[in-house]
This record gives structure tokens, C-alpha cells and sequence, in this order.
């Protein structure tokens, strides 16, 4: 079994930051990609950033310049920094991981439970 647990959302202001962490857990043998998605109200859940295990980066376009994702594979723990933030970059933001588990062969795609951020005055 393995768990995905995200923390650091909340209320911010236009303009200012947060970050996120998402720390994986369980009977972990391998971690491969680890991201970041989001879902607005009414939306569908989009990309926001991804780092392999090797530290290779894909960003969604809109959000370059303002979204940092780095990760710590010794703590099984991804991050996101956003800065800059806006109104629109409301949404429950989830992180992905693609975990191979103690004792299979393959690696099975998994989610945390959602953390909600909020930007406004």
C-alpha cells in the first residue's frame, strides 16, 4: 500500500506565495515521475508540473516563470513553490506519483487526496 499526503494550502493573498509538499509512504521500492495537478470548480484537472526521478522538469506553459517543482528523493517528498500567485491559480491542487511497490515488477500511478489553495484578497 501506498499513501500520498499533501499539505501547505490555504487562503493567500494575489500576489504572494505558497508552497506545497507531498510526501509518498508505504512499502515503496521506486519512485518514478512525480507531479503536480489541479482542478477548478467546473474544470477538469489539468498539469501543472512534473519531475522525473532524474530531476528533468515539464511545466504547463501558462504557469513557467511562476511554478517551481522540485523533489527530494531521499524524504519520497515533491514539492511546489508558486509565486506571484493569482486569482485564477484558485483550484484543489493533487499530486501524482508513479510508484513501483515492494515486491512487483511494475509502476502504478497514484494520488493524494487534494489540498485546496485559495488566492484572494
Amino acid at each position: 500500500q501506498v499513501q500520498l499526503v499533501e499539505s501547505g494550502g490555504g487562503l493567500v493573498q494575489p500576489g504572494g506565495s505558497l508552497r506545497l509538499s507531498c510526501a509518498a509512504s508505504g512499502s515503496i521500492f521506486r519512485i518514478g515521475d512525480m507531479g503536480w495537478y489541479r482542478q477548478a470548480p467546473g474544470k477538469q484537472r489539468d498539469l501543472v508540473a512534473t519531475i522525473s526521478s532524474g530531476g528533468m522538469t515539464n511545466y504547463a506553459d501558462s504557469l513557467k516563470g511562476r511554478f517551481t517543482i522540485s523533489r527530494d528523493s531521499a524524504k519520497n517528498t515533491v514539492y511546489l513553490q508558486m509565486d506571484k500567485m493569482e486569482p485564477e491559480d484558485t483550484a484543489v491542487y493533487y499530486c501524482n506519483a508513479d510508484v513501483r511497490a515492494t515486491g512487483r515488477t511494475i509502476y502504478y500511478s497514484y494520488w493524494g487526496q487534494g489540498t485546496q489553495v485559495t488566492v484572494s484578497s
